[in-house]
């Protein structure tokens, strides 16, 4: 079965995808990774986007326009995934989150739109969609999910090992043979992002290369502050957003700090509270392995920071078990639609905090009969996956 599976994640820049076929023998779920692609959103769309996002206020009116706007660009993007990695039998489109409802340590609701009829229509696959809702009502964070990908992807490896994602949100998957436990850390890019972005410090709105923060110094006093934030205390599972990490919440925290470091220290400070909440949680899990993906992966402030402070950890990139560290996320997407097509749950209640496991997502038929795969009675043991073309 071949899977398109398509995300924009919390950074909210553009849209990924990977065109992926399954192959199931015996237990062992094959994945070959074919066409892959980041598409950036439209300049004014990513501005419209921006500024419609917590804590800022929005109308009714915005959000249809943004979910018909996302859901278009997200078609279009499909469309020429399809052209160019050949036909697919599902498209699984997670959207953009807008809004993730964290109350009193649960979830309770969270919002991803990009309208999926539209790439219903302009594609004529059936799309599969709203994956992270119905963990919410078995209780869980609905987060993350690419744990589910996490925990057959590392499954055999010896003397355990953590796979981190750094997007927008830090998001961690501790690995222990068949145990599994995930939970996002706090931010990765957001708070960086948000402070690049307001002050013009790089045309694309983010800290290309680590550029800015390497030419800073680290302000104790704020990264204390910073360090002191009550969501780092809660134990998992637990999740979270830009409804908490936004630029409002830095000038809050400078406030409290009492300092104003200029532009280039204050992005090292930031880049340093992300090596330091991480670092922390990793030494705390004993892995002997951190397998690093997302866009944060690519900044070499960040990466010299964790091999630094996690001297007895191989600190690596994902690349090296077959899921590109740019695709991981859309390659776990396309996986949970292959559950989701065959029956099977997409999630791990260890992983987001469900009471049990469930099959995920809301189907839009595509141009023809909605048909799906015979049902499979159980969840393969272990994925392989291995980049072709």
């Amino acid at each position: 079965m071949r899977v398109l599976g398509m995300i924009s994640g919390t950074s909210h820049d553009g849209i990924d995808v990977a065109v992926v076929e399954f192959r199931l023998e015996g237990s062992v779920l094959e994945g070959l990774v074919g066409h892959t692609a980041s598409t950036p959103y439209p300049a004014e769309l990513r501005a419209r986007l921006a500024a419609a996002l917590p804590p800022a206020p929005t109308t009714l009116a915005e959000v249809c326009e943004l979910d018909t706007l996302i859901g278009q660009s997200f078609a279009e993007a499909a469309a020429r995934a399809v052209e160019l990695g050949g036909p697919v039998d599902l498209v699984v489109s997670h959207g953009q989150t807008v809004f993730h409802w964290v109350e009193g340590g649960h979830a309770r609701g969270t919002l991803q739109i990009g309208q999926p009829a539209w790439i219903a229509e302009r594609t004529g696959v059936p799309v599969l969609s709203d994956v992270r809702v119905r963990d919410i009502t078995a209780g869980g964070h609905g987060a993350p999910l690419v744990s589910v990908l996490d925990g057959l992807l590392l499954a055999g490896h010896e003397g355990g090992a953590a796979a981190l994602n750094l997007g927008g949100i830090a998001n961690m998957t501790v690995v222990r043979g068949r145990d599994l436990v995930a939970y996002d850390i706090g931010p990765a890019n957001a708070l960086v992002d948000a402070v690049v972005s307001s002050r013009g410090l790089h045309p694309r709105g983010f800290d290309e290369d680590g550029a800015v923060a390497a030419s800073g110094r680290v302000d104790e006093r704020l990264l204390g502050v910073l360090l002191d934030e009550p969501y780092y205390r809660l134990a998992p599972p637990k999740s979270t957003g830009k409804e908490l990490f936004h630029l409002a919440y830095v000038e809050e925290a400078l406030a409290r700090a009492g300092t104003r470091p200029g532009d280039a220290d204050l992005v090292a400070t930031l880049t340093e509270l992300t090596v330091r909440t991480v670092a922390r949680d990793v030494a705390a899990a004993g892995v002997s392995a951190l397998v690093v993906s997302g866009g944060g992966c690519h900044n070499p402030v960040v990466m010299k920071g964790l091999r630094e402070a996690l001297p007895g950890v191989d600190v690596g990139p994902s690349d090296a078990y077959g899921a590109p560290s740019d695709d991981k996320e859309a390659i776990a997407f396309a996986l949970i639609g292959w559950c989701t097509a065959h029956g099977l749950p997409g999630t791990v209640p260890s992983g987001t905090g469900a009471r049990a496991p469930r099959v995920l997502g809301t189907l839009t038929p595509g141009a023809g009969p909605l048909v799906l795969p015979a049902p499979l009675t159980a969840s393969p043991e272990s994925l392989v996956l291995r980049r072709v073309g």
